[in-house]
């Protein structure tokens, strides 16, 4: 994987946004004064008629972007997960949500991985927050190209959506000009039948690696990559209890509420499978680099080949 492109999901959308200015007069963008960061600067270089920073205020961003939906325009907000999600929550829920608005909300620097910015910034719960949101979709994609694919999706979508993206490059796993994807299906990147590993965003491609030294040990994991959190690909997760017998899921993100959480919740309900999550348990994150933080965590390749062994074999 040491070969493999690198580039950060936020490029992607970036690159997305960009490209659906040019197709749709209707795409506005909001951003609360990191156009930097979450690569909308993009867009603003092509339609600054089009851009608008609301500065350091993301809950009236969330607003101003629930009243351009409300005279028909198809809305992007960014800002940083922490901010977008947990900042702006009321109204993302009251302005955006209750009234089923046409708003995307672009998350950028989600999870541990943002790093040096510490636990303020460190977004583990956006997840948790955004499904307990009637009507909203969640998603968190794997690579750039998956998230120029995501944005386009959500674009065509009505209604709101969130979308996490990263500040870390990540493997490209997909080819741009075949990739296909679809809200509310998950994919399987390896097949096998001793055990699942079901993950997103950035932790799919640790996940693949963990396949590899699985495969060494002689332990046969398929790999999903779930990047629709909500609504789930419920039938390829009932697929994979079925034929593999037990599942880990591995998210960047706290094991209250998210990836893990929406697995467990479809299983006991529907086929009782035994369920090992992976994600951040119920703490804060702290200031390092990002690396040395995932690896902490265990949010990484080792680990996760190490809690499915034991697992599939135990």
């Amino acid at each position: 994987m040491a070969d493999t492109k690198k580039i950060a999901t936020r490029q992607g959308y970036g690159e997305a946004l960009r490209e659906l200015g040019a197709a749709h007069d209707n795409v506005i963008v909001f951003d609360a004064d990191l156009a930097g960061s979450t690569q909308t600067a993009m867009f603003a270089k092509a339609y600054p008629q089009r851009h608008i920073n609301c500065g350091i205020a993301e809950g009236n961003m969330m607003a101003a972007a629930a009243g351009a939906a409300a005279m028909g325009m198809v809305a992007f907000a960014s800002s940083f997960a922490m901010f977008a999600a947990g900042r702006a929550f009321e109204q993302v829920r009251n302005s955006i949500g209750y009234p089923r608005l046409n708003v995307k909300i672009g998350a950028s620097h989600g999870g541990i991985s943002v790093g040096e910015d510490g636990a303020s910034h460190q977004c583990l719960e956006d997840f948790a927050l955004m499904r307990s949101i009637p009507g909203m979709v969640v998603m968190s994609p794997a690579d750039a190209v998956e998230a120029k694919a995501m944005v386009r999706a959500a674009y065509e979508r009505q209604g709101p959506v969130y979308m996490r993206f990263g500040r870390s490059p990540v493997p490209v796993f997909h080819d741009e000009e075949t990739f296909r994807f679809e809200i509310g299906k998950g994919e399987v990147m390896r097949e096998g039948t001793d055990i699942a590993i079901i993950a997103n965003g950035l932790l799919v491609a640790e996940a693949v690696e963990a396949g590899r030294l699985l495969a060494e040990q002689g332990v046969s994991a398929r790999i999903i990559n779930m990047a629709t959190i909500k609504p789930l690909d419920e039938e390829l997760v009932l697929k994979a209890a079925r034929e593999c017998g037990k599942i880990v899921t591995c998210e960047e993100h706290s094991v209250i509420g998210g990836l893990g959480e929406a697995v467990c919740s479809l299983l006991s309900e529907t086929l009782p499978t035994p369920v090992k999550r992976i994600g951040t348990p119920d703490v804060f994150g702290h200031s390092g680099p990002a690396a040395a933080l995932l690896e902490e965590f265990g949010l990484c390749a080792a680990n996760i080949a190490q809690v499915a062994q034991a697992f599939a074999k135990g």
